[in-house]
């Protein structure tokens, strides 16, 4: 279903926060209101969904227009809806449905992509992940915002790829170049983030912006089973390597990295993490390295 295009107007150029997200209604419902409290707030607020009910409107009236798209579900091809509904003009940034960006977080973006025309991608600096732990709620997250010391001094400094929980990039690259999220990534597209990173580094700088700051709380509400996360840990950063957006010395240590700690865990594994899972993807992975079938598509029939 093509989207009907989005009109936004803002001086000078318009701010626009985008969220892809699938099964998880209360998780968003709770972030799009932490938006709307921002003193500095985005002028237009996209959520890409795959099914209606991911989105269930409970937020009430925000301060912020907000628009609903449909997509086909994959993280991927909901960012891609965006895209394809956005112009030219501007600045779109994608985050995850359980980032809180901090005070201050889309005023230093605006600034950064209005002082600095040769940056096309920005991340911003994470307080706290959740994705390292066993996930943070959002009255956590709150707390944690409202402790941390959000006046950031130092500047800007270049990155290998932007962090797809926090990633805000210039729409005017996007529409010259075509780029698109890869959909070959399903699902999750995991090292998504840094697939587009590096095709969009041809055309300008990437940075991590200190004063661009939030917490990921790495929610694991509707997250991905182990076994097809382990498989997407060997296959997806054989297809970068293959692909040519990734370093087969930087893909290999992670790949590397990834197999040692779900081997080393399995036995005691973290309640969170299905570590038997992942390893057992990890395997299956390897295996089909071995004998060529390897491909990140064929999570889908894990």
């Amino acid at each position: 279903m093509m989207a009907r295009p989005i009109q936004v107007t803002a001086e000078p150029a318009p701010l626009i926060v985008a969220i892809a997200t699938t099964g998880r209604p209360g998780i968003l419902r709770e972030t799009l209101r932490h938006i709307g409290t921002l003193p500095d707030r985005p002028d237009l607020i996209v959520v890409s969904v795959a099914e209606p009910g991911d989105h269930d409107g409970g937020t009430g009236k925000l301060p912020v227009p907000l628009r609903v798209l449909e997509a086909p579900r994959g993280l991927c091809a909901q960012r891609n809806a965006v895209f394809d509904a956005l112009g030219g003009s501007g600045v779109v940034v994608f985050l995850d449905d359980d980032f809180l960006p901090a005070p201050g977080f889309m005023a230093a973006t605006r600034r950064l992509f209005a002082d600095t025309p040769d940056v096309v991608m920005a991340t911003g600096r994470v307080l706290a992940d959740g994705i390292l732990g066993p996930g943070l709620d959002h009255a956590e997250g709150l707390r944690l915002l409202a402790a941390a010391d959000v006046a950031a001094t130092a500047a800007p400094e270049e990155v290998y790829n932007g962090y797809g929980c926090n990633m805000a990039i210039r729409l005017g690259a996007v529409a010259r170049t075509g780029l698109r999220f890869d959909t070959a990534l399903p699902r999750y597209g995991w090292l998504e983030d840094v697939d587009f990173s590096r095709r969009l580094a041809a055309e300008g700088r990437i940075v991590k912006d200190p004063a661009m700051q939030g917490v990921h709380l790495g929610t694991k509400t509707g997250r991905s089973r182990g076994v097809p996360l382990g498989y997407s840990q060997i296959a997806n950063p054989v297809y970068l390597i293959r692909k040519g957006t990734m370093s087969p010395r930087r893909a290999t240590r992670l790949m590397t990295r990834n197999i040692l700690a779900n081997l080393a865990k399995s036995l005691r594994p973290e309640p969170w993490v299905d570590r038997r899972g992942r390893l057992k993807g990890n395997l299956l992975a390897l295996r089909d390295l071995v004998t060529g079938r390897i491909s990140p598509e064929r999570i889908t029939g894990l």
